[in-house]
């Protein structure tokens, strides 16, 4: 695994997406490996979040862009000088202060109970055994690749804004994934990570047999297929580990193979 940092005032490269991204992370290995190697940088960006990349790192830039164009998170484009990095970072971050509050208005924003039925799937059986399996190995889940974007946001439910996601129709767009960041917040995890297909979650501890069950009667709520016995391996597989990832594209076992 190689890490390499970046100055938020700064010129942004191919390798990076806009001025908060603090660090790229190539060859990595493992999920754990990934989640030790962000939270080595947590504490030089602290208040501020981190969020980092995960599958399909240039769809997941592709789609993040485009859902950035929502007319509810009113884009604006910025004009600065190529070579002057510091209007380039303020502009970043006035991104990022924009969707965050439109993400907090209460008029805009999806309620936990609205969200279900509004993700299309390829069935609620295929999708449920999809989150057994990329649960049950989460390294199938980061790129070879990683991104991390500095947030400064003041919550984790709002880490998202620094990729925010879900584009296509038949996809959980940006709104619908906070209302998912911010109910997971609940079970005691915190958004980490988003990719192309897929939002990551860790916990400083693993839970317990009743909290993991709390979490699958939440998701089996969503996904459905509620007498499927593949809900009590997912609640298994969540007792013995800090990560929970979630798929919240229409085709999101079939972009991961699973």
């Amino acid at each position: 695994m190689r890490v390499t940092s970046y100055e938020t005032i700064g010129p942004v490269t191919r390798e990076r997406w806009n001025t908060n991204t603090v660090a790229r992370i190539d060859e990595v290995d493992s999920f754990s490996e990934l989640l030790t190697a962000v939270d080595s940088l947590r504490g030089k960006y602290a208040p501020a979040r981190l969020l980092c990349s995960l599958d399909g790192v240039g769809q997941c830039q592709y789609t993040s862009i485009h859902a950035s164009f929502d007319d509810r998170l009113g884009y604006e484009e910025h004009e600065f000088e190529e070579d002057d990095f510091t209007a380039a970072h303020h502009a970043d971050n006035a991104h990022i202060d924009r969707i965050a509050a439109v993400l907090d208005d209460p008029d805009l924003r999806v309620e936990w109970e609205a969200l279900a039925g509004t993700r299309n799937g390829d069935g609620a059986e295929t999708d449920v055994k999809a989150l057994v399996e990329v649960n049950r190995q989460p390294d199938r889940a980061v790129d070879e690749v990683v991104v991390v974007q500095r947030v400064p946001v003041s919550r984790d439910d709002l880490a998202l804004v620094g990729i925010p996601n879900g584009y296509f129709e038949g996809d959980w767009d940006t709104f619908q994934n906070h209302a998912m960041a911010r109910r997971m917040a609940i079970h005691g995890y915190r958004h980490i990570g988003t990719g192309a297909s897929l939002l990551g979650f860790d916990r400083p501890t693993a839970p317990t047999s009743e909290q993991a069950q709390a979490v699958v009667a939440d998701l089996a709520s969503l996904y459905g297929a509620p007498d499927s016995s593949a809900w009590s391996e997912l609640a298994t597989t969540l007792c013995g580990q800090r990560i929970l990832l979630i798929g919240y594209t229409e085709d999101f076992a079939d972009t991961l193979d699973i």
